[in-house]
């Protein structure tokens, strides 16, 4: 990911230091209020035993957009979104090579807690699409910690 696409995603600096992010390659497609798209080619060390993507891939995956989505686009000073808890539901296995992508929303926001969906899909081989897993996240707004 390049400094550019990390600065339009998060001036916050949410990415900056997310070494994992940009470790795993993850492109920000769209970022905008309760919503983001992002995307990651799967590469062979991000493959199980099975030769297929590790369950840990998809859910950093899906877990960025799931960031992304819940945090401002033009960040706080005051306080971060936090996940307070997760499921995923891992539906097809991540083929080697193709491109995710993870689509998070904003289902819900009550006060300092949201709910957000996200779905992770992948090009089939006819064309279409396939969705790869479901991820529901629980959002906490907390304090931004004193030590940063």
């Amino acid at each position: 990911m390049s400094e550019t696409q990390i600065d339009k995603a998060l001036p916050h600096a949410i990415l900056h230091n997310d070494y994992a992010t940009q470790w795993m390659g993850i492109e920000v497609v769209e970022v905008s209020d309760g919503y983001a798209v992002i995307t990651m080619t799967l590469r062979q060390e991000m493959l199980n035993g099975f030769g297929i993507a590790h369950g840990g891939m998809i859910f950093s995956l899906a877990d960025t957009a799931f960031a992304l989505s819940c945090n401002p686009a033009e960040g706080s000073k005051d306080t971060i979104t936090v996940a307070s808890g997760v499921d995923i539901n891992f539906l097809k296995p991540g083929i080697p090579g193709r491109l995710l992508t993870a689509t998070g929303r904003r289902v819900s926001q009550q006060g300092r807690s949201g709910i957000y969906d996200i779905t992770v899909t992948q090009p089939t081989s006819d064309g279409g699409t396939e969705t790869v897993a479901e991820f529901r996240g629980r959002s906490r707004t907390v304090p931004q910690p004193k030590n940063r």
